[in-house]
């Protein structure tokens, strides 16, 4: 093995290693539970998990029927190992196609643009739907900055990832912008030759013809799931939601006094550090990605991951020439010695031994189980499977998906189906759980009997004083039912 080989190969066992631990987080819950539901009776198209929105349109699962599906597969062939390796596998995917887009650097260079590049999207991983938007964003960018290198024709591979995106994720919106972007810098470059003989049909012949199929048959391709052309809408129905930015931390603008958002910093400077210092005049294109996936960032933290898939690549073709002389100088044998490609390999084993060692940390059930139990309300659902109080349950936004899950007999009143709920559920639910004049009548009129909250809301701290029995209470959980 060579030592540019091992290199590289380390990088990537170090980016499955960050991403292998426990994935699992508040909305995993409610993708399982619908993958279930989409083998057992298809995909549905309105809601059967929640009494108040029962019954109403649900669009989320026509745009990741295929993912959840794989997501509840997955973990009862696997459990949460199982998830935990496909998140793990799917985050080292999307790098694979980041490091294929970087055209400038050694192997040095590129294996820490890479690192700090997914230790910023570490931000991102979850066992969700929404890593194959990841993924899909990746190969985007790779397919792109392969037009951009004079093989425009591989644009026509587009329709065919938006058509495995518009079943996997609803994210395929992203897909869009980045051709957006690369068609705006085509625009621009050829803007200034228009009126020249010839270079309308030229520009047609090079790169508009292709350009307009590829975009044509992405949106042909979007209308291929279960709910045909509607999908279109889906995206800019979400984003108007007023609740999901003032109150979804993933939604929410990042907070730089949070330690894990530091390597999205550092990464957003030296990539601006590198546009400042650059050989020669950045492109077009490279502001683009930098100006407006960095703005993304900034307004919501889940965007974070998708400026981490982009800025190595410009970071790499922008890189100082001093930085790549002063690489020069760390040299080593492309050709190793029999002795030397034997070391090379040992070190290798022995990296992927250090992944097995992390592999029995956050695989095994036991661990996961754990991890549940310090953030989920697993005994209050143990009580309520056993003891069946009766009423409509009010619980916590936060573990709703869980409870669908875990406790499907008793709907739930809102979970992180944000699509679903729109601002005026999850505004009500907001006004009860911060105890606001007139929650006992909201609590009434939905004839809500039961309250799972975490002890923090201050309806949970008032409710002992208005008559409400605790009925359980942990560290983390309270559960009220309304007294006779």
């Amino acid at each position: 093995m060579s030592f540019r080989r091992l290199v590289i190969a380390l990088a990537f066992v170090a980016i499955f290693a960050m991403a292998l631990r426990i994935s699992t987080d508040t909305d995993t819950w409610w993708h399982l539970r619908t993958g279930e539901l989409i083998l057992q009776s298809g995909v549905p198209a309105a809601d059967t998990f929640s009494y108040t929105r029962a019954g109403a349109a649900w669009l989320y699962p026509s745009a990741a029927w295929v993912s959840e599906v794989q997501l509840y597969l997955l973990h009862q062939w696997a459990g949460f190992a199982g998830l935990n390796l496909w998140a793990a596998a799917l985050v080292t995917l999307a790098f694979v196609f980041v490091y294929k887009s970087l055209s400038r650097g050694g192997i040095f260079l590129q294996s820490g643009i890479l690192l700090l590049a997914a230790a910023s999207s570490a931000v991102y991983w979850a066992a969700r739907p929404y890593l194959w938007s990841f993924v899909f964003s990746a190969v985007c960018l790779w397919l792109l900055e392969t037009a951009r290198a004079g093989q425009p024709r591989r644009l026509l591979w587009l329709p065919v990832v938006m058509l495995a995106w518009a079943n996997s994720h609803p994210g395929f919106i992203v897909g869009f912008i980045l051709l957006g972007l690369y068609a705006l810098e085509r625009v621009v470059t050829w803007w200034p030759e228009r009126g020249q003989k010839g270079s309308r049909a030229q520009a047609w012949r090079e790169w508009g013809q292709t350009l307009a199929l590829a975009a044509s048959g992405m949106l042909l391709a979007v209308c291929i799931n279960p709910s045909g052309p509607v999908m279109l809408r889906y995206p800019f129905d979400t984003v108007e939601m007023d609740v999901l930015r003032g109150y979804i931390q993933e939604w929410q603008s990042p907070n730089f006094h949070e330690t894990r958002i530091w390597p999205f910093g550092l990464l957003a400077a030296l990539t601006v550090l590198a546009l400042i210092f650059a050989p020669r005049r950045p492109a077009l294109y490279d502001l683009l990605l930098v100006g407006v996936l960095g703005g993304m960032s900034l307004l919501a933290v889940r965007n974070v991951a998708l400026f981490a898939l982009a800025a190595p690549i410009v970071l790499s073709r922008n890189m100082p020439n001093s930085l790549l002389r002063l690489e020069k100088k760390l040299r080593y044998r492309r050709s190793p010695t029999r002795p030397q490609a034997i070391l090379h390999v040992i070190m290798l084993v022995l990296a992927l031994a250090a992944v097995t060692a992390k592999a029995s940390i956050v695989l095994p059930a036991q661990v996961n189980e754990q991890h549940f139990r310090a953030s989920l309300p697993v005994g209050a659902v143990d009580y309520l499977k056993g003891q069946r109080p009766e009423g409509r349950i009010f619980n916590s936004y936060n573990w709703g998906g869980y409870l669908v899950w875990a406790l499907p007999e008793y709907p739930v009143f809102a979970d992180g189906r944000t699509d679903l709920y729109g601002d005026e559920v999850l505004g009500e639910w907001l006004r009860i759980a911060n105890a606001e004049p007139g929650w006992e009548q909201a609590l009434a009129s939905r004839d809500v009997k039961l309250v799972l909250l975490e002890p923090s809301w201050p309806l949970s701290k008032l409710l002992p004083a208005v008559g409400w029995q605790l009925l359980y209470e942990d560290e983390i959980t309270r559960l009220f039912g309304q007294s006779e």
